[in-house]
């Protein structure tokens, strides 16, 4: 017994000698050669393996989520790990990929046997493949441990998931945008680079973006395979100073105001209907510079910022070329508010009034004669009420009555040098510096091309170009106690953990008139709401101040044709919200009349104001009514039982927005001038009283 052990233990002693010897010889001879071949099998699917960063999210000023990242995952084919034992893995493995991924088997086929693609470990065949389906893919191969689940699959379902090989999923991160459209001016979008050139993406690319990390092998100095990992750090987080419910009040005034307009007489054939050129509404908070909100008509969706559709016909985009499709893009994608410069007309009259002011060119008491206009030289540059005339009028009357001959004495009063100095104090002419890219500049006359004509135009608000983003911005600063703030859309950075990273306070640029003036122009501008040029825009209960703008686009081809603005400010002694609203071009018969900015500056305020908790400061027993092509808008407070919206409170489109170019005159409602102004007769048989049906209309909504 002691001598057959003797020989088991001599035996087995051999047999691992022997094998110990062979490693040995093999490790000598060729063990360079194997660890390489076990590095680069290592490195080809995990080397150099890119961890991708995670882009910063934007969020409103209280949360709510813009635009943020979710993981996503590129489905990857290893075509070298199947083809080890093609007859074993190759169905089950294109089977798999068919059922879970919609991926065809012939496709799969191709890459696995042909022969630019047999020998890769790496074919992506899909990409932004979500965690669920990543995870349910990942549950149907799993081979669960205890024997009772085994035998419940089968061994033929168990081979089965087993056989399903050389497919791995690579970590990547998709841009979502939850709110679709809303602010798509202001936020942008990114490319699949994760670059931007547009709005705040754009912007604050390189903060938004961190640096990816890698995962990747190297040999040792002792020849053994080693693994490193630097992780990804992801990018920084915006918290914008937009509110995403004042947003979302603002897009939805323009939206219906633009198809209440959307049947007027300036269509064009085979193009998409509009209400306007171009509508657009910036609100801010005079007291900061935080903008919260900023839109314009024609928005797009975010997550699919190609698509044309919503502001051109399919008939318009078939027929158009790439170059022409690149100008569409530009043109959609572009922020009307900040980007384009037009003269602003007689929104501007306060800030020039203050300046005058300011710099005693005259006083409180100064007093000023309208005849109807003023001769210039060879020309007669009327007043808005030409022939007729405003007579002697204080200073606060030539707001209130909005008199381009007040104002014109106010320019002469001034001089060029002076008007052009206060001009530059108002930062008309420069960037506001706005944390948005592709601000532009305004153009603006200089000292020596600045005659007699030039300045009195400019002394109402022609001649000149600014941006929606300066007006308001220098008439925050007229209102405001006369501090010039930089308007701005960020509040704070954040690190991924939500740590403080750079807190962006209200900059002060300057100071360009006085507290005493200040309080002067907000009494000359609640002159104009309350008997004046602005009264339409009124809000029941609340002190407002306000001026209208019209301007006559006469840089172009088509004369006739409008810019008209409102811009307005609660409550008046001490303003917590401006707006300013611009109408291009609206689409009526008799486009200079104000009341159309002033209408949807109304409706915007009616429902900002309490949703900012202002109050009211003025006794009412009246409820504000909005224009009647705001009917059927669902306001914040229309909620029924359950939370329910009302019914009728979705209903857009009221039976005049999609028409044809209507070219029966309109009424006073929709052309703010009386109907003996306009000619009209209403026991005309032409006429109709209520052409837009809005009696039905209201009997629908009262029912």
């Amino acid at each position: 017994m002691k001598l057959k052990l003797a020989g088991v233990f001599a035996c087995a002693l051999l047999a691992l000698v022997s094998l110990l010897g062979g490693i040995t010889i093999i490790n000598a001879k060729s063990g360079n050669k194997y660890s390489q071949q076990v590095l680069s099998q290592s490195q080809q699917q995990y080397t150099n393996t890119t961890i991708p960063f995670k882009r910063g999210s934007i969020t409103d000023r209280n949360g709510t989520i813009l635009a943020n990242s979710v993981k996503v995952y590129n489905l990857v084919l290893d075509c070298v790990e199947i083809n080890r034992n093609q007859k074993k893995y190759k169905d089950p493995t294109k089977a798999a990929l068919e059922e879970y991924f919609g991926i065809d088997q012939e496709t799969t086929e191709g890459l696995i046997t042909g022969e630019s693609t047999k020998e890769s470990q790496y074919q992506i065949l899909k990409k932004e493949v979500t965690m669920e389906e990543k995870k349910a893919f990942e549950a149907s191969l799993a081979v669960p441990e205890s024997k009772e689940e085994k035998e419940a699959l089968g061994e033929a379902e168990i081979t089965r998931r087993q056989s399903v090989k050389g497919v791995y999923f690579e970590e990547s991160y998709k841009r979502i945008y939850p709110l679709e459209s809303l602010a798509c001016d202001v936020i942008g979008f990114t490319d699949s680079a994760d670059t931007a050139t547009w709005g705040l993406e754009g912007y604050y690319n390189s903060t938004l973006n961190g640096s990816n990390g890698r995962r990747f092998g190297y040999m040792g100095e002792n020849g053994t395979l080693e693994h490193t990992i630097v992780e990804a750090e992801n990018g920084k987080n915006l918290t914008t100073t937009i509110d995403a419910t004042i947003q979302e009040i603002v897009e939805k005034y323009i939206s219906a105001f633009d198809r209440a307009l959307s049947a007027g007489p300036n269509n064009k054939k085979n193009a998409k209907k509009k209400g306007a050129e171009n509508i657009a509404v910036i609100v801010e908070d005079p007291n900061s510079g935080e903008i919260l909100a900023m839109a314009s008509s024609g928005t797009y969706d975010l997550n699919n910022p190609r698509d044309l559709s919503g502001s051109y016909t399919e008939l318009e985009i078939a027929n158009m070329d790439d170059e022409q499709t690149k100008e569409a893009l530009f043109s959609m994608w572009k922020n009307y508010c900040i980007s384009q410069n037009f003269e602003p007309g007689s929104v501007v009259k306060p800030i020039v009034v203050a300046s005058a002011l300011e710099s005693g060119a005259i006083t409180e008491e100064s007093r000023f004669m309208c005849d109807g206009g003023e001769k210039i030289g060879e020309d007669f540059v009327r007043c808005a009420v030409y022939p007729d005339s405003h007579g002697a009028e204080s200073l606060g009357e030539v707001i209130q009555n909005s008199c381009n001959d007040g104002m014109m004495a106010i320019g002469r009063k001034m001089g060029a040098s002076l008007f052009l100095e206060y001009q530059n104090k108002f930062n008309f002419g420069t960037r506001t510096g706005i944390d948005l890219p592709s601000e532009e500049t305004g153009l603006l006359f200089s000292e020596d091309n600045m005659y007699e004509m030039e300045l009195s135009t400019s002394a109402f608000g022609q001649g000149f170009n600014c941006t929606m983003i300066q007006e308001i911005a220098a008439m925050s600063a007229a209102i405001n106690g006369g501090i010039y703030y930089q308007p701005h859309l960020v509040k704070e950075i954040t690190d991924e953990d939500g740590k403080v990273v750079k807190n962006i306070t209200p900059t002060i640029l300057k100071q360009p008139i006085s507290q005493e003036v200040s309080a002067d122009v907000r009494e000359y501008m609640g002159m104009s709401v309350e008997s004046g040029t602005s009264k339409s825009s009124k809000v029941k209960g609340y002190s407002m101040g306000g001026k209208t703008g019209t301007a006559e686009k006469l840089n172009e081809k088509e004369k006739g044709n409008y810019l008209v603005s409102f811009i307005g400010f609660a409550p008046l002694d001490k303003p917590e919200v401006v707006v300013y609203a611009v109408v291009d071009t609206p689409n009526v018969e008799e486009q200079a009349s104000s009341t159309y900015p002033q209408y949807l500056a109304q409706a915007i305020m009616s429902e900002v104001l309490p949703y900012m908790n202002i109050y009211q400061d003025e006794p009412t027993d009246e409820e504000t009514v909005l224009w009647e092509g705001f009917y059927g808008v669902p306001e914040m407070t229309d909620i029924v039982k359950d939370g329910v919206s009302n019914p009728y409170g979705t209903i857009l489109d009221q039976g005049f927005g999609d028409g044809d170019p209507q070219e029966e005159p309109n009424d006073e409602e929709t052309d703010g001038i009386t109907n003996e102004d306009a000619g009209i007769e209403e026991d005309d048989s032409t006429y109709e009283e209520d052409a837009y049906g809005m009696e039905k209309l209201e009997d629908d909504i009262r029912r």
